[in-house]
């Protein structure tokens, strides 16, 4: 019992340092009185937090300020530029990198063409490799305070062993590429899946700020979720959780690539819609198949209808099993097509069990296709945080 007494006491520990640290960020320079204030927490644990951040470096104590008539408090602040990560995403053209600072801010950002699926990985391990090594020599980054890469990667991921166990995007099996960069580069390298470090940046930097249990659901050429709790990536017992494309809607329906019937992606992914479209008149692209709703086709119509009410079930699954108080959704069909998301709140209205209609909100990605960069970033800035606290 005292064991996990302590392991609770550890707990609330560590997520006060990382709350105050965070107010500290966002609100600097704060002084301890308001830090008090925000946080409802005692002045004397306040007190105590805080000269824990600045022993550690990841807080600083600035000049005097005054705060009022006869009064002066001594305001804390970060070091932007105490340390910097790297976030990577390997998408299925291109990879995109980009550089944070301790605050949260991207400092650079850029993006090189590279099919993985057409080339082996250790070729894109040196791609990546290259890449960087030229983006600290052009911005001449300090090497001691690069404390990490963070690698978001679309697939089966270990996170815990830096391996893709598969990824069909890529073309990989069992791919160890935290270990290949780090052969190349003597940086700590991490990697997760893509949709999972997708989310820590919408909770963290974006459109979820201030949700305590936030549901994100990725719609284009695949279909996929991920979930974060208070913070916490939920990861299931092998960091699988999330494969909400694979969930069967009907077990006599449409053949799936994973060999299934009725799995969801089958009838909301754009490859599905497109087969369902060209039944009907010839369409090339999820383009040509809007540019018809908006000219009133009816069959068109009848088919963004179809699959808004299929994405409309898949939330109203989520939000029975989880009760988020957020759903992000994202990916080229709503980020390209944002007429789309009235069309699944007005099925949402209709398919979402009752008591659970009024008790979260349908956002879309505020970072967008930056997501990914700024959620491997973050991975990596939050466990530099968690390791110093």
């Amino acid at each position: 019992m005292k064991k996990i007494e302590k392991h609770d006491q550890d707990v609330i520990r560590l997520h006060n340092k990382q709350m105050i640290l965070e107010i500290i960020k966002k609100k600097r320079p704060i002084s301890r009185a308001e830090i008090t204030k925000i946080t409802k927490l005692s002045p004397t644990s306040v007190g105590r937090i805080v000269a824990e951040l600045c022993e550690q470096g990841l807080v600083r104590e600035t000049a005097l300020t005054s705060v009022g008539v006869g009064r002066k408090a001594i305001m804390l602040d970060i070091d932007p530029q105490a340390v910097y990560t790297f976030g990577v995403d390997i998408g299925k053209k291109a990879i995109k990198f980009g550089v944070m600072e301790f605050s949260g801010k991207l400092l650079h950002e850029q993006r090189v063409e590279h099919i993985a699926l057409q080339t082996t990985p250790e070729v894109t391990a040196s791609v990546i490799f290259e890449t960087i090594n030229l983006i600290i020599e052009n911005k001449q980054l300090d090497k001691s305070k690069i404390i990490g890469i963070g690698i978001g990667v679309p697939g089966v991921i270990d996170h815990e062993r830096g391996i893709v166990q598969y990824s069909s995007t890529l073309g990989w099996r069992a791919v160890p590429i935290a270990r290949l960069i780090q052969d190349k580069l003597p940086i700590p390298t991490v990697i997760d899946n893509d949709l999972k470090v997708k989310i820590l940046a919408e909770f963290l930097l974006g459109s979820a700020r201030g949700s305590k249990k936030t549901a994100l659901i990725e719609l284009g050429s695949g279909v996929g979720s991920s979930l974060i709790i208070d913070g916490e990536i939920f990861r299931g017992g092998s960091n699988s959780a999330g494969e909400l494309g694979h969930t069967t809607l009907d077990p006599n329906g449409n053949l799936c690539e994973c060999g299934k019937r009725g799995c969801l992606q089958t009838y909301i992914d754009e490859s599905a819609i497109l087969h369902e479209a060209n039944r009907i008149k010839e369409t090339t692209d999820i383009e040509q198949l809007f540019a018809a709703v908006q000219n009133e086709e009816n069959w068109a119509q009848d088919i963004i209808s179809r699959t808004s009410l299929y994405i409309g079930i898949a939330i109203n699954n989520i939000v029975c099993m989880y009760n988020p108080d957020a759903v992000i959704l994202c990916g080229d069909l709503v980020e390209k097509h944002s007429e789309i998301v009235p069309l699944i709140e007005e099925q949402c209205a209709q398919v979402v069990w009752e008591p659970f209609r009024d008790t979260f909100k349908i956002l879309t990605s505020e970072l967008k296709a930056k997501s990914i960069v700024v959620g491997a970033a973050m991975l990596v800035m939050n466990g530099y945080v968690d390791k110093s606290i």
